[in-house]
């Protein structure tokens, strides 16, 4: 599995290719930004480690960017900057990940091979989110599963379309009410919860698992069922 380094300590690099080679990665490292972008455009890496502070273009902006051009690569972010305001940009940027210097090699195993376990799903294609087989058209405001569409009304596209953004990633109901409500709190309602049952009822096959996994007491994910 080839891995790309984005880090301009040499000697961080060089620990990092050294323990990665040690576990059968094929790793390569470079200092920034600027060289990662061409090598990641060119495809066949299996996952990014990326520094957040670089010389001229940040970690952040050159996830950005390969997020803009649909580059379709896991990213593990890696910086000194341990504040909670720090992974939530890390993360909003695009990232899959962050992980806090300094920080056990163990660790950093454990992160990249579970994000190497999540099956390569998601893509970009201009207005277009795809997961599996599942299809949201940003233009038409459309959602087809295996090539039909499925009659979704705006707040079932809203919560689906939040839900595609990051397959795999859990969204607590706080976060799901804030997106596609726009309020912080449920009025009692359980609206969240009621929503969630009307996408599950239209997305899942009968005798398949469903697309929705509830992650209890804390929200919901999108985990495709196998194909």
């Amino acid at each position: 599995m080839k891995l790309l380094i984005v880090e301009d300590d040499p000697r961080v690099a060089d620990f990092l290719q050294r323990g990665l080679r040690a576990e059968g990665y094929a790793p390569t490292a470079v200092g920034s930004a600027e060289e990662a972008l061409p090598l990641l455009r060119q495809g066949g890496f299996g996952l990014a480690l990326v520094d957040v502070m670089l010389p001229g273009s940040s970690g952040m902006a050159l996830c950005q960017q390969i997020r803009a051009e649909c580059v379709a690569v896991p990213v593990l972010m890696l910086t000194a900057m341990g504040g909670v305001q720090e992974r939530v940009a890390g993360l909003r940027c695009g990232a899959d990940d962050y992980l806090t210097k300094p920080f056990a090699f163990d660790e950093l195993l454990a992160r990249i091979e579970a994000l190497l376990r999540r099956p390569p799903l998601l893509v970009q294609r201009d207005a277009e989110l795809v997961v599996g087989t599942l299809v949201f058209d940003r233009t038409r405001m459309e959602v087809r599963r295996a090539g039909g569409p499925l009659a979704l009304t705006a707040k079932e596209l809203a919560l689906i379309e939040l839900l595609m953004s990051a397959p795999g990633r859990m969204f607590s109901r706080e976060r799901i009410l804030s997106n596609v409500w726009g309020v912080d709190t449920d009025p009692l309602t359980n609206v969240v919860d009621v929503y969630v049952r009307r996408l599950r009822a239209k997305l899942d096959s009968p005798g398949q698992p469903s697309w929705i996994t509830t992650v209890r007491g804390m929200g919901y994910r999108l985990d495709p069922p196998p194909a």
